[in-house]
C-alpha cells in the first residue's frame, strides 16, 4: 500500500543520469532484447525480471531505463519505494509515458517512508532473477543491501556506496553474504565496463605505453550552493533532499562527482592506493550553507610509488576540464573525457592534444551505463558469478581516503580508512522525520564546514 509522509519543500538535484530533466532514452533494440531468463531464476510460468526502484529520483529513473533499453520486454519496473511521495510520483509518470506496460507498477507496489525500501524489496521473488535497485542516497545503502541480500534478491546499486569507513564495511560484510548466495550484484562504477576504456587498459598491461608513472584526473565546473534553509521545513527532510551538500546523507559533492575518476586511477594502475595527501578550501565570496569546500586537490600514491593527482574544483568563471589522463615512461594517454565520454587515445610522446594523437579507441557498441547492465542481466540469464561489492568498496574507500586528507590536513593511508569504523551518522537505520540529524546549522543557517587540524572524520 501506498505510505505517506509530510510534503515535499524542495526539488532534487541529479548528475550523472537527469532523466527527469532531459527525458533522453535511448532505443531499446539491443543484443538482450527479449531475451528469456531460464525458469529455474524465475517463478512458474513466468520468466521476466522484475525491478524494484529504490531511490526514484533522476540516477534512479534513469538507470530504470538503462535496464529496459538492454533487456526489452524481459524487464518490467514492478515497484517502486522513496521517502518522497512527489518525487515518486514525477519518475512514475515519466517512466509509463516512454515504457508503456514494462512499467508495471500498481498503487499498492509505490511505497513512501522510510521502511519504504523493505516493501519494494519484500515484493520481489527471493531465488528469481528479480533485481532490486538501490538508487537512493549513500547514508542508507548499506542498509538498502543488507536488507536486498537477507531477502535473496539480485541487487544494482548505484555510486556512492556509503558516508564514510563504517558504512563501508557493512557493504563489505553484505556482499561476503551475497557471494554465498550466489546472488548477483551490479555497482554503478559504469567506466568499468567501457569498451573503449578497456582496450586502452589492455595496451596499458601489454606494455605500450611503458610503465605508468603519473596520472591525472580533473572534474571542474561551476558548482552549486546551498541557501538558507525555509523557516517551518523538517530539517532533516531538508538535509536529506540537499543530500550532496552534506557529508553524512550523501558523501559530499567530491565524492559524489569524482568517485568516477578515483576509480580510474586505480583501474589504470590495478593497485589501490597506500596514501593520500591532499588540500582544499572555500572562496572568500562563498555563501553557500552546505559543507562542500570549493577545491579539493589529492595527491594519491601507490605501492609502486607512483603517483596520481585528482582536482576538484566548483568555481563560476574558471577554466573547467573533465577528463583523465596518463603519461608511460613511453608516452601519454587520454583515458576519459568529458562527462564520462569514451575519449580514449594515445598519444606519440609525452604532449597530450589532437596533433599528436597516435591511435583512437573504437567506437563504442552501447554506453558504459547500458554495458553494466548487459552484463548483470547476462549474468543472471547464465546464472554465472557477478558480485562487483568488494571493487566499488575500495573504490570508495579511496574516495574517502583522499577526502579525509584534504579535510583533515592529514596524510591518510589505505590501512588507516580501512580500519576505521567511524561513522557520521551511528544511528542511520533509526532516523525518521522529526529525528535530529547529525549536523545542525548554527544561527545564519550555516552547517559546519571542515577545518583542516580540527576536523575527523576516519
Amino acid at each position: 500500500m501506498q505510505r505517506s509522509i509530510s510534503a515535499a519543500s524542495a526539488g532534487d538535484t541529479s548528475h550523472r543520469r537527469d532523466f527527469l530533466k532531459t527525458g533522453t532514452v535511448l532505443a531499446a533494440g539491443t543484443a538482450l532484447a527479449g531475451m528469456t531468463v531460464p525458469a529455474v531464476h524465475a517463478a512458474p510460468g513466468d520468466d521476466t525480471i522484475r525491478l524494484a526502484l529504490i531511490g526514484t529520483g533522476g540516477r534512479g529513473s534513469g538507470a530504470v531505463a538503462n535496464a529496459i533499453n538492454v533487456g526489452g520486454k524481459s524487464v518490467k519496473l514492478y515497484a517502486m519505494a522513496d521517502l518522497f511521495n512527489d518525487r515518486l510520483s514525477r519518475s512514475y509518470t515519466e517512466l509509463k509515458k516512454r515504457y508503456g506496460d514494462q512499467i508495471d507498477v500498481t498503487s499498492d507496489r509505490k511505497f513512501i517512508g522510510f521502511d519504504a525500501f523493505r516493501h519494494a524489496i519484500d515484493s520481489l521473488r527471493p531465488g528469481s532473477g528479480d533485481i532490486a535497485m538501490l538508487t537512493a542516497y549513500s547514508y542508507v545503502r548499506p542498509t538498502h543491501l543488507e536488507y536486498a541480500v537477507k531477502r535473496g534478491v539480485n541487487v544494482f546499486m548505484e555510486k556512492p556506496f556509503a558516508p564514510d569507513p563504517g558504512g563501508l564495511h557493512r557493504m563489505l560484510r553484505a556482499g561476503k553474504e551475497a557471494e554465498k548466495k550466489n546472488l548477483k550484484i551490479a555497482a554503478g562504477l559504469m567506466c568499468r565496463h567501457s569498451s573503449a576504456r578497456q582496450a586502452l587498459i589492455e595496451k596499458i598491461r601489454g606494455g605500450e605505453l611503458g610503465d605508468v608513472q603519473f596520472i591525472r584526473a580533473y572534474r571542474m565546473g561551476r558548482g552549486g550552493r546551498l541557501r538558507t534553509k525555509p523557516a517551518n521545513t523538517d530539517e532533516l527532510e531538508w538535509q536529506i533532499r540537499h543530500r550532496i551538500f552534506f557529508h553524512w546523507a550523501g558523501s559530499g559533492r567530491f565524492i559524489e562527482l569524482l568517485i568516477h575518476q578515483v576509480d580510474e586511477c586505480c583501474w589504470i594502475k590495478d593497485a589501490w592506493p597506500v596514501a593520500a595527501h591532499g588540500l582544499g578550501g572555500r572562496c572568500p565570496n562563498n555563501t553557500s550553507c552546505g559543507q562542500n569546500l570549493d577545491t579539493y586537490s589529492i595527491e594519491y600514491t601507490f605501492p609502486d610509488g607512483t603517483k596520481a593527482q585528482v582536482n576538484y574544483r566548483d568555481i563560476p568563471g574558471c577554466f573547467n576540464d573533465f577528463a583523465t589522463y596518463l603519461h608511460g615512461t613511453k608516452r601519454a594517454a587520454q583515458f576519459s573525457g568529458n562527462v564520462h565520454a569514451p575519449t580514449v587515445q594515445t598519444y606519440k610522446d609525452q604532449r597530450v592534444g589532437k596533433d599528436f594523437v597516435d591511435w583512437k579507441a573504437p567506437k563504442e557498441r552501447r554506453i558504459p551505463w547500458e554495458s553494466e547492465w548487459e552484463v548483470l542481466l547476462e549474468k543472471i540469464r547464465r546464472d554465472e558469478p557477478h558480485n562487483e561489492t568488494e571493487r566499488a568498496v575500495f573504490a570508495d574507500f579511496a574516495s574517502i581516503m583522499g577526502r579525509a586528507a584534504v579535510h583533515t590536513g592529514q596524510i591518510v593511508t589505505w590501512d588507516q580508512v580501512t580500519s576505521s569504523d567511524f561513522r557520521f551518522c551511528p544511528d542511520v537505520d533509526k532516523l525518521d522525520f522529526g529525528s535530529r540529524p547529525p549536523v545542525t546549522a548554527n544561527a545564519d543557517g550555516h552547517y559546519p564546514v571542515p577545518i583542516p587540524g580540527e576536523w575527523s572524520e576516519i
